[in-house]
């Protein structure tokens, strides 16, 4: 069966979980955008081409005025913890950023291919730069700048560049399974981790078998 998804300011809306997308009358949000579920997109926000915001068992906010820019993907998750998307007023995110049940508060900007992860704060007045990314637990002080291709880990926060030695050590210190995923194989059985990783995921994921288009 072909289920026809309609299109139009709002986006591509879809009831997940009982819950219904709600977009401000004044944020566009483009006819590829994709809505689904607990998805609250406020006045003046703009949510353009391509770009996804999936509730999953939580939320999503996004702020007065911010950018979700094309292909960027936003998504909430309730696997492992309570782990809302909330995106404060003035924030702009940039085309093909991921962010996963983290917090970016008001007036950041976060560059093409930036990535926020899991229980993240990013503080105020921040710059999250080209491919950077600020790993889980990880909070940013206000008007912090990560530069690009650079991971920020933990609090105090360390910024670290690819090939720094202590990279693998200090992602390993967060825990990224459990905090993510709620997985507690060890860090050092990668295809235990990985099968569990799956398992969860596609438990979490097949409850869009009883997604339907949003019709109010």
């Amino acid at each position: 069966m072909i289920t026809r998804m309609t299109t139009n300011s709002q986006g591509v809306r879809i009831e997940h979980r009982g819950a219904v997308p709600q977009v401000h009358p004044t944020a566009y949000v483009a006819p590829t955008a994709t809505l689904v579920g607990d998805v609250r997109i406020g006045p003046r926000a703009r949510v353009m081409y391509g770009a996804v915001l999936d509730a999953e068992g939580a939320r999503i906010e996004v702020g007065e005025a911010a950018v979700v820019c094309e292909h960027a993907v936003l998504r909430a998750s309730a696997v492992a913890a309570e782990q809302p998307v909330l995106v404060g007023d003035h924030v702009f995110v940039g085309p093909h950023a991921t962010l996963l049940g983290c917090t970016v508060e008001r007036a950041c900007y976060l560059a093409a291919s930036a990535h926020v992860l899991q229980e993240a704060v990013v503080g105020t007045g921040s710059v999250v730069a080209v491919a950077a990314l600020v790993h889980a637990r990880t909070v940013l002080p206000p008007e912090s700048f990560v530069p690009p291709y650079t991971t920020a880990v933990g609090e105090p926060v360390q910024l670290l560049a690819p090939g720094d030695p202590e990279l693998p050590q200090a992602i390993g210190r967060l825990g990224f399974a459990g905090t993510a995923f709620g997985v507690d194989a060890a860090w050092t059985d990668r295809v235990a981790r990985h099968e569990q990783i799956t398992e969860i995921r596609s438990a979490e994921f097949g409850a869009h078998l009883d997604d339907h288009p949003a019709t109010d």
